[in-house]
């Protein structure tokens, strides 16, 4: 069994697979060991994350579904108590249609002695446990009934939550909720459980890492039940620390490329200097900032980053440059993306540069094109901002955050970051990556800018598309996961405290 960390020791990059690619796993292993084997190891391996984690449980009680998921909550019932644990297991399961399997354990419970109740323990305290295993993959219709009356009592309550494989509710493919809920079903709390751990059986899912899944699943553990996963083909990646790159003695300032900022229109110059702060601090070797607002408004600003040089973006040699541009460009970048498009051999396209793709077909075109020319582009939209390029709403967006960023990546020929909780790296035609450093600290304004500085550095450094989209993401959370506790974090402080990988 294994903690899930988001920076592991060894630098390792761990393989996630959707529901689909988890049932042929799952299905390779069922055949190729005795019948009920892999229930029982899941079963054993809940039981003994239940100690871990909860040693001084008085009461366990074990909300069980009526399918497998359910089956390995009464096997791990069985085991617990045999331990000596005040074991209270509710079952949804109709013993005319349940799986083989999941009747089995239920026999070996009741041969154990298990309580199996009709309605959950009524004294459970905040030193108590709760194992749900009522969905897990098992997910084919919202929750309803007793069900959703058990999910809100969870959530509701003071013991700390184990879920089986996944948190009930929660689409292990997206990140997002499994159904709309009823009208019914939404008055009763949320229709998903919110765990402190999650054990995941055989694989890792992709949506415990995106979307609504960091906050369902709490600490992540994976048991692969004795089953090697190594050889089956990943649905997605999770992004891995970036590997060490020493600087040479005879570098330069040449050796690690020059990066324009181009944005920073009237009103909103604090966008561009933000990601030009932040490509300084990621280690480019020149900062240029191009700035779109008349040059009597700008000439103080840089007081405090005396490294900036200050350019029109007219006189860009736009050959030689890795460019920045959207970053507080409100509609003025419209003017300048086209020469952009065309001529810059590397760019990182933001913010408002992004909103003029999406609003102007020949802009999308010369974006499509570029791949063709070999010139590399990065995207990093928010939700909204995808949702503008693809046409549909956010709500669309996230609702299948993978989708979403491989569909802009597959339909512009560029990597694309589609930004949030579990930001998605998307390639053409390659598994995406989800990243899993960050926190809520860097939901405030300006980070978003610092982010594509960050990108552009490591671009102009000589990193792939892919690589240097990898890297800045994961090191930008990075950043935020060591803020020192009770600080605040602007994303000025931000970008000062960035620092190449090397």
């Amino acid at each position: 069994m294994h903690r899930i960390t988001a920076h592991p020791a060894d630098g390792s990059t761990r393989a996630l697979f959707n529901n689909r690619a988890s049932r042929s796993i799952e299905q390779a292993a069922l055949a190729a060991t005795p019948p009920h084997t892999l229930m029982q190891r899941a079963g054993l391996a809940v039981a003994r994350l239940a100690l871990a984690v909860a040693p001084h449980a008085h009461t366990i009680w074990i909300a069980c579904g009526p399918g497998n998921n359910g089956g390995d909550g009464l096997e791990a019932a069985l085991h617990l108590h045999r331990w000596g644990k005040h074991v209270v297991a509710t079952w949804l399961g109709d013993e005319t249609h349940a799986p083989a399997d999941a009747l089995a354990s239920l026999a070996r419970a009741r041969a154990a002695g298990v309580l199996l109740a009709d309605t959950p323990p009524t004294d459970l305290d905040a030193h108590d446990l709760v194992i749900d295993a009522l969905l897990g993959l098992g997910s084919k219709r919202a929750p309803s009934g007793r069900m959703a009356q058990w999910i809100t009592q969870i959530n509701a309550g003071p013991a700390s939550v184990l879920a089986v494989d996944l948190p009930s509710g929660l689409n292990g493919d997206t990140g997002a909720i499994h159904f709309e809920a009823s009208a019914a079903a939404s008055t009763s709390g949320n229709q998903y459980i919110q765990a402190q751990h999650t054990l995941c059986l055989l694989t890792l899912k992709p949506g415990l890492f995106t979307g609504l899944g960091r906050d369902a699943a709490g600490q992540i553990w994976l048991d692969t039940l004795e089953v090697d996963t190594s050889t089956a083909p990943a649905s997605a990646l999770l992004n891995p620390a970036p590997a060490p790159r020493v600087r040479s003695h005879a570098s330069h300032k040449g050796s690690y490329g020059d990066v324009a900022i181009v944005g920073g229109a009237p009103g909103m110059t604090g966008a561009a200097l933000l990601a030009a702060s932040a490509a300084l601090h990621g280690g480019a070797g020149r900062v240029f900032a191009a700035l779109l607002t008349p040059s009597p408004e700008t000439s103080a600003l840089n007081t405090s980053q005396p490294e900036l040089m200050l350019r029109d973006v007219s006189d860009l040699a736009l050959a030689t440059l890795t460019v920045v541009c959207g970053c507080g460009g409100g509609a003025a970048v419209a003017e300048v993306l086209p020469r952009l498009l065309q001529n810059a051999p590397r760019l990182v396209l933001d913010a408002d540069a992004l909103n003029c793709v999406a609003a102007d077909p020949g802009l999308q075109a010369q974006l499509q094109a570029r791949r063709a020319a070999s010139q590399a582009t990065i995207l990093t939209p928010h939700p909204l901002e995808a949702a503008r390029l693809l046409g549909v709403t956010t709500a669309a967006v996230q609702a299948d955050r993978l989708g979403a960023a491989q569909q802009l990546a597959e339909r512009f020929e560029c990597v694309v970051v589609l930004k949030g909780s579990g930001s998605v790296i998307a390639t053409p035609q390659a598994q995406p990556f989800i990243n899993p450093t960050g926190n809520a600290r860097l939901a405030t304004a300006g980070t978003g800018d610092v982010l594509a500085g960050l990108a552009g550095a490591l671009l102009a450094a000589g990193r792939s598309p892919t690589e240097a989209a990898c890297d800045a993401v994961f090191l930008h959370g990075l950043a935020a996961d060591q803020w020192p506790p009770g600080q605040a974090l602007t994303a000025g402080a931000l970008a000062r405290a960035l620092s190449p990988p090397s």
